[in-house]
């Protein structure tokens, strides 16, 4: 038991075994393990290493936005007069976030205060006080219903509400916009991003960005491609969709800021590319973007309110990329996967040798030897009759 032990052992550390080789000449099998050979390598370095770089290390990015607009416009509309409207009067939120809305068009709604009148019809008509259920909220509605069904006009009867008076109307949306020239606006857009892995800091204000340039440029995708100053009108046509049609009921423009940057080469070639996305769909169901805000005051001891119902451009900005390095680990990864794909080569190449070539069976007795129980004892039989004739010989030449 020892003995076997230790053969058992020896032949472990001290032989080596290699699968059988046979070399087939034969020109279809042979052009066909080339080609495949070749597609696969052409994927390995083409795909694998030029295209996805496989040979590089992968990280992500962490960015901030912050944003300014310029732009003035002025209005004349009935019971407002001439107004002047700047980025502070236009632009919500004010601070300059990622994503904002710029004002085009609004509805108006002057004096009001809390009180009792009657319901829009729009939130519903009534014909008696019993469809006016006290202390109850219309969907859609502007106030509280008191439990009356009065006069909204001549013809047209709406429950009473307590809320804020009178009711807004909105049915007349102003078109032409009345702040179209928004299309003139400039927006200056600050981007600041950080790839953590490499410690590698970037910002839209690349080199090629001087101080002199920053004031005259405006973005163009093939003139000024890195000018971080942007025309609404321009931002709106290169999403597909038109600035006066937009700017009536409002919509949603997405612009994206990328950044693919490949970190073996020098970190000035690191820089942004803009792309301008419509999100807005028209139809009839709930079209454009708007919401209200109200300006407040007090006169003669009453708060008194002008609402605004503004329909605007929603942006949003949103900032994708990746950086890539050199790395041993991946390159390593990366060649020992190539070298585990050319085995399709050969598992392809014996499917075609064993199966489909007219020769197959003759191919299959080359390639593989078979050992069977019979044989094996006809073997072991022949092994014995031969030691007995030898044995036999020897002793007849001794006598």
């Amino acid at each position: 038991m020892e003995q076997k032990f230790v053969e058992s052992l020896s032949s472990f550390l001290f032989e080596y075994d290699t699968p059988r080789m046979v070399l087939v000449r034969n020109k279809k099998v042979g052009l066909t393990f080339r080609l495949i050979q070749l597609v696969v390598l052409a994927y390995i370095i083409g795909w694998v290493f030029l295209y996805e770089k496989g040979y590089q290390s992968r990280d992500g990015i962490v960015s901030s936005v912050s944003v300014k607009l310029k732009g003035m416009t002025l209005t004349n509309v009935s019971g407002m007069g001439p107004h002047i409207w700047d980025a502070a009067d236009y632009v919500f939120p004010p601070q300059g976030d990622s994503s904002f809305v710029v004002m085009t068009n609004f509805i108006i709604t002057q004096g009001q205060k809390q009180g009792r009148c009657p319901e829009n019809p729009e939130a519903g008509k009534c014909d008696e006080d019993s469809k006016c259920t006290e202390g109850k909220y219309l969907r859609g509605g502007q106030g509280i219903m008191t439990g009356k069904c009065v006069n909204f006009s001549s013809t047209v009867k709406t429950c009473e509400i307590f809320g804020w008076c009178p009711v807004e109307i909105d049915d007349f949306v102003p078109n032409p916009p009345l702040l179209l020239e928004a299309e003139n606006f400039t927006l200056f857009i600050k981007n600041s991003i950080t790839f953590p892995r490499f410690k590698v800091s970037r910002r839209n204000l690349v080199e090629r960005v001087t101080k002199h340039y920053l004031r005259n440029c405006t973005y163009h995708k093939v003139r000024d491609p890195l000018c971080p100053v942007f025309e609404l009108g321009y931002i709106v046509e290169e999403s597909g969709q038109t600035f006066s049609a937009l700017a009536q009921k409002g919509g949603v423009v997405g612009i994206t800021i990328s950044w693919d940057c490949d970190l073996d080469w020098s970190v000035k070639h690191c820089i942004p590319i803009y792309n301008f996305h419509g999100l807005y769909n028209d139809n009839n169901l709930s079209p454009g973007f708007n919401f209200r805000y109200a300006k407040y005051y007090r006169e003669n001891g009453s708060d008194i309110r002008t609402l605004y119902k503004v329909f605007g451009i929603r942006f949003d900005i949103l900032v994708n990329g990746k950086a890539g390095k050199f790395d041993i680990i991946p390159t390593m990864t990366t060649i020992g996967s190539g070298i585990g794909i050319f085995g399709v080569a050969s598992v392809l190449c014996d499917l075609l040798l064993l199966h489909f070539l007219s020769k197959s069976d003759y191919y299959k007795q080359k390639k593989f030897k078979f050992a069977e129980q019979d044989s094996l004892k006809t073997g072991k039989e022949d092994a014995v009759s031969s030691s007995m004739c030898n044995l036999q010989g020897k002793e007849n030449a001794s006598s």
